[in-house]
């Protein structure tokens, strides 16, 4: 877990809360998203969606453990490929707890593809976004 500079505290919602009384298994693609944005928000910057940006082409979870309503809950995020029009994220989902250590309850990663939203094609990833990426991830 110490190889993701990026965290994103996660906010868990009684909605979010199945019968079981855990998360239920679709909010995780959620808390991935609001990190993804989070991350990108944090490492572009502003970015103007009316004219470029990226989606999401595949996606997997791993579930670990379950999370519970009152767990303290964060999502960490890293960029860990990039290619010519699409990279690679990766996220864990982890609980603090009372010692203040951590506990891993999932994983998952997407590969998101950079698109032009007025022609609907995809584009190489902007110069700028890998300088800034390949600067804060170091690779």
């Amino acid at each position: 877990m110490s190889s993701f500079k990026h965290r994103t505290p996660i906010q868990i919602r009684f909605k979010d809360i199945d019968q079981v009384g855990h998360v239920n298994n679709a909010n995780h693609l959620s808390y991935f998203e609001l990190a993804r944005m989070h991350y990108s928000d944090t490492v572009l910057g502003k970015i103007d969606w009316s004219e470029n940006g990226f989606i999401v082409a595949s996606a997997r979870i791993e579930y670990r453990k379950p999370i519970m309503l009152n767990d303290t809950v964060f999502v960490l995020t890293r960029t860990s490929k990039m290619g010519t029009k699409s990279f690679e994220m990766e996220y864990e989902i982890i609980r603090i707890e009372a010692d203040k250590s951590e506990t891993l309850l999932a994983t998952g990663a997407s590969v998101m593809v950079c698109i032009n939203y007025h022609s609907h094609a995809t584009i190489p990833i902007p110069e700028d976004w890998r300088t800034k990426v390949t600067t804060f991830e170091g690779i």
